[in-house]
């Protein structure tokens, strides 16, 4: 066999374990061997901090959703973080009518500095972080609060829904997001979640930690530090937030950030890689198997040019109507039954580029990769408990 047949099929086995394999074979080990907990819900002091940064469009909605939630009136409290805001969102936060919400006004400085401040405000026994742009079900409190019950579980996160989206492009995300669902599910019901969702998570507040300034995945860092200390972090599909699609643009700068957080997380958590820690197995097929798909996808092309006619000029060809199906996509009108196939190309092919791209990560400032919150649309409304996800 040729090196140019090794290659290729070394690029096209990673290529469907991390897509396919690995996610298959997680979810028939966790439907055999699942891991439950205990659930019962004990009214527990709850403080709720959302850093935002010019979130003036978002705020009002969020902090009404979290002041809605079915939970003891007198044990729930919001801090909300503003790191530089410019936009009003200070000022609508400081006249906002409940005196359970709090403003800690910062000057620029980062997401993880404005979640390390917080945690130095607030008085919680329970810490839930969330974002500001995402809606709560008025009982996702309760049901984060309810896992702590079981006193193997140190960190609890919840459900993001995405509605439905008006586009292929919007669909897709949304679907790709179902899909990681799916395996975050799987991964919490063997206890082997590597992270959180970082607009809807809980965690005791003893095992809260400091967030090193910089950090991209403060929902991952802050986690794992519990899991280190022993702790689960468990998925809570019932505490749900909701939030409306985007684009596959801002979905492009979204995956680049989180996956150079990725890179990170190694430098921080290197006991990931030691193969005999628990966490091995999953950590690598689900988190680094991603940053390594466009590296097997170069791989499947340069081995293509090593194989023996006729395969050869067939891997060719499909590898270039593949990649012709994204080139032409966005001349494609929505109505076009094309548009099925080549959508999901597009956003596949996009999604890999941007784990490419996250090695930028290794040459300019981490806090160059944030974007502050833009969305076209109005600000997602708190949907019923039939909604996808």
């Amino acid at each position: 066999m040729s090196v140019g047949s090794i290659l290729f099929l070394l690029g096209v086995a990673f290529l469907l374990y991390v897509l396919a394999g690995y996610p298959l074979l997680l979810a028939f080990y966790a439907s055999r061997c699942p891991k439950e907990i205990k659930k019962q819900f004990v009214a527990r002091r709850v403080s709720v901090i959302v850093p935002v940064r010019n979130g003036a469009k978002w705020i009002q909605p969020k902090l009404e959703s979290i002041l809605a939630s079915r939970y003891p009136r007198d044990l729930l409290d919001i801090l909300v973080v503003s790191d530089g805001s410019t936009d009003g969102t200070n000022e609508i936060v400081e006249h906002f009518p409940d005196p359970r919400v709090q403003l800690l006004a910062l000057p620029p400085g980062g997401k993880a500095v404005a979640v390390t401040r917080g945690l130095e405000r607030v008085s919680g026994e329970i810490i839930v972080f969330t974002d500001v742009r995402q809606s709560f079900h008025p009982d996702a409190i309760a049901h984060l609060v309810a896992c702590f019950a079981d006193e193997s579980v140190g960190v609890v996160t919840g459900e993001l829904v995405i509605a439905e989206g008006t586009s292929s492009e919007e669909s897709n995300t949304g679907l790709y997001w179902r899909y990681e669902k799916w395996i975050r599910r799987n991964l919490s019901r063997i206890d082997a979640m590597p992270g959180a969702t970082g607009c809807i998570y809980a965690i005791r507040r003893e095992l809260a930690t400091s967030v090193p300034a910089g950090t991209l995945l403060d929902d991952v860092y802050i986690p794992l530090h519990a899991v280190f200390q022993g702790f689960r972090i468990y998925f809570e599909e019932n505490a749900k937030a909701y939030d409306i699609p985007a684009s596959l643009q801002l979905e492009f700068w979204r995956k680049i950030r989180t996956q150079a957080g990725v890179y990170q997380i190694l430098f921080r958590f290197p006991q990931l890689l030691w193969p005999f820690n628990r966490f091995f197995i999953h950590f690598f097929s689900h988190k680094i198997g991603r940053l390594l798909l466009p590296f097997a996808l170069i791989l499947i092309a340069a081995g293509s040019l090593g194989l023996k006619e006729p395969w050869r000029e067939a891997a060719l060809a499909v590898q270039a109507v593949f990649y012709g199906c994204a080139l032409i996509d966005p001349m494609i009108p929505e109505h076009n039954p094309l548009k099925r196939l080549t959508s999901v190309v597009r956003a596949f092919v996009v999604l890999v580029a941007a784990a490419f791209c996250a090695i930028v990560v290794f040459f300019v400032p981490a806090q160059v990769l944030w974007k502050e919150t833009r969305s076209s649309s109005a600000p997602a409304p708190r949907q019923a408990d039939t909604a996808r996800g």
